[in-house]
């Protein structure tokens, strides 16, 4: 069997759209069967919340739509990680920038946005619902749904 594909999705802190990103991803690739064809993980460009579970919010609204979150720990982008990941997508501007600057150049064409394989949510970001109420994460949610059916499409290819 031939290596995974492997996908890491960042955030800042990776406990709120990264690790929701993972969990809808991964969902999508069980049911599709291709499991032993992923490995796929989360991290943060920043190390504030490192060890921690995800925020208690995303687990709740993922949870809602069938998504286990729980064994998740954030953690922070490692150096490695440019080289050991064939994919690795920002939920947003600032966060692929800080990963840009940290990103080797033979790497730098792994980088890319997760909405950028969204094909109807019509935003170029995931926003970050960690100060806002409920209707972010749901938001959240509704995009990254959207862009990991559109991202499960492209890799299948």
């Amino acid at each position: 069997m031939s290596k995974p594909i492997s996908v890491l999705f960042v955030c800042m802190g990776n406990i709120c759209r990264s690790p929701t990103a993972e969990g809808v991803f991964r969902h999508r690739v069980e049911a599709a069967g291709l499991a032993e064809r992923f490995h796929i993980d989360s991290a943060g460009t920043h190390g504030y919340h490192v060890g921690e579970p995800p925020d208690a919010r995303s687990m709740e609204y993922a949870a809602k739509r069938g998504y286990d979150l729980s064994a998740q720990r954030s953690r922070k982008v490692r150096a490695e990680d440019f080289a050991q990941f064939d994919h690795l997508l920002a939920m947003d501007h600032d966060n692929l920038k800080l990963l840009r600057a940290a990103c080797p150049p033979e790497h730098r064409h792994k980088l890319g946005l997760m909405m950028a394989h969204a094909s109807h949510s019509g935003s170029a970001v995931v926003p970050d619902p960690y100060y806002g109420g409920a209707k972010g994460f749901d938001l959240v949610l509704d995009y990254l749904e959207d862009a990991a059916e559109g991202l499960l499409s492209s890799l299948r290819k």
